[in-house]
């Protein structure tokens, strides 16, 4: 992996295929690699670029509070670097709360904006109170406990949940902590939606158990023109479930 420093870290980075640019964002807890599958449908459409977030993989990041303001920030200065002012985004689960942060201050940087087990609403008071509680279990006693928690409802694939288990406990607990506290202060852009002129896809399982499907559904039946592409059978991680059928959504952003 290449790496490349911005907004005081590191973030690290693969870059495969040919085509305009695409950035897919992998979710929480995990890294890039969770995108391989489906990239492999994609490199002959595409150029894409495959970051690991801020404290995720290979990315370093900082122990004072951030929030996806500042992590959209990263990824404007990453395609700074990389030399790329317009690309198409997508996102999965905490990536697609980056992809719709970073829509918001850059908009005239996206040419595409795709969402993948994600939400464009922010969390209730109860689910913003929970992620507190689990960042600082996570700063006291290890990535472990989310490994534990989490691995199941992700996927009813056991492949998947091998694949998954061991890469969640290799993320850095202040990559994890400080995750949770940022989708935590993450605010609504449901209405940022009518506002974006490009393409825009819900890519979603209907077997989900941690962000319901019915999340896709709803912003889809708000605002028709946007692509739902729902997987039966899919849980939270369609790009390793379903990889072909999420790579052709995907496709819409081209």
């Amino acid at each position: 992996m290449e790496k490349v420093r911005v907004n005081g870290i590191e973030i690290a980075y693969e870059r495969r295929g040919k085509g305009v640019p695409l950035v897919l964002i992998h979710g929480y807890p995990l890294d890039h690699s969770i995108w391989d599958r489906t990239a492999a449908f994609l490199e002959n459409d595409f150029d894409l670029i495959l970051p690991d977030l801020r404290g995720f993989g290979r990315s370093t990041t900082v122990t004072d509070l951030y929030g996806m303001n500042e992590i959209a920030d990263d990824l404007a200065q990453f395609l700074d670097h990389l030399g790329i002012q317009q690309v198409a985004l997508a996102g999965h689960s905490i990536g697609g709360y980056v992809v719709l942060a970073f829509a918001q201050k850059y908009p005239n940087r996206v040419n595409g904006l795709g969402l993948v087990s994600s939400q464009t609403v922010a969390d209730t008071l109860e689910r913003k109170e929970g992620r507190y509680k689990t960042a600082a279990e996570v700063e006291e006693k290890g990535v472990g406990i989310v490994a534990d928690a989490m691995t199941d409802k992700l996927s009813p694939s056991q492949s998947v949940r091998d694949f998954i288990r061991p890469l969640i406990k290799e993320q850095s607990k202040n990559g994890v902590a400080g995750a949770l506290r940022a989708m935590a202060e993450r605010e609504d852009l449901t209405g940022l939606i009518p506002s974006f002129k490009s393409p825009v896809v819900l890519i979603h399982g209907d077997a989900d158990e941690l962000i319901p499907v019915d999340r896709a559904r709803e912003v889809k039946t708000a605002f028709p023109r946007i692509y739902l592409n729902e997987l039966p059978g899919a849980g939270h991680m369609p790009m390793m479930e379903m990889p072909e059928k999420t790579a052709e959504a995907l496709r819409l952003l081209k």
